[in-house]
């Protein structure tokens, strides 16, 4: 009799695991992926795009199912204050923006499989941190007046370009690049002889991915202007982006 009950109380047990973990595995499912926008910026100039791309991101967040927050404020970097995020974009930032505590938080945000977007200005950040600049994959040097230019698509593959032409004209702010990483993966360069100012030659990358320390990075130096966050086609090249950081 004691044999019996005890085979039905391992059987009562195991059904309830499973069950347990047929409802946790569905909410997890269920949940929305967050994304966390930082736009801080310290000293010097500060991009005015920086709130047409806050409301891009919030829109264009819900329209795609996920959970997005933005914020300017570095005390969010913790492990706890990290921990509901799966992916990390850094729009327009500029500057010595996050401390050392701050500069741990973010890496082992990474290390742990997070996400990070640069869009613009995030080039200009953390010049003093050379483990940002292998992050992000290179540092700003200098731009041009804005003005028209014609950009490349260079790896049809990638599913934040597959909705580019091989070729298109736009008007931005052209960056140029210095302490470029040999890791990265282009998807998109400017030609040099369609604008005035270019400095990096035959090959002068704008948007970028690669894998890095167990996470995703993925950047695009467009963005400098608000119209881009209300345009079909930056939107999409920088969502698809984010998601293939996730």
């Amino acid at each position: 009799m004691i044999k019996i009950i005890q085979l039905h109380c391992n059987k009562f047990i195991g059904l309830a695991v499973v069950s347990f973990c047929l409802l946790s595995c569905t909410e997890k499912a269920g949940q929305k992926k967050s994304v966390l926008v930082f736009s801080k910026t310290t000293g010097g100039y500060r991009h005015a795009s920086i709130e047409a791309g806050k409301k891009m991101f919030m829109q264009t967040g819900v329209e795609r199912g996920y959970q997005v927050d933005t914020t300017e404020n570095s005390g969010i970097f913790t492990a706890e204050g990290l921990k509901k995020y799966q992916g990390i974009v850094f729009l327009n930032t500029r500057g010595d923006i996050l401390d050392s505590l701050q500069q741990l938080a973010f890496q082992q945000f990474i290390r742990s499989g997070g996400g990070f977007t640069g869009i613009h200005a995030a080039t200009t950040t953390e010049y003093d941190w050379p483990w940002y600049n292998k992050l992000i994959g290179a540092y700003f040097d200098g731009h041009p007046e804005p003005q028209q230019a014609v950009y490349q698509v260079k790896d049809k593959t990638f599913p934040a370009v597959k909705h580019l032409p091989a070729s298109f004209s736009w008007y931005d702010e052209v960056y140029n690049f210095r302490s470029v990483s040999d890791s990265l993966n282009v998807i998109l360069t400017v030609q040099e002889d369609s604008y005035s100012g270019g400095k990096m030659g035959s090959v002068h990358p704008v948007s970028w991915y690669h894998e890095f320390e167990g996470g995703r990075s993925f950047y695009v130096g467009l963005g400098h202007f608000d119209e881009a966050y209300t345009d079909s086609s930056f939107i999409r090249l920088v969502w698809v982006g984010i998601e293939w950081t996730l």
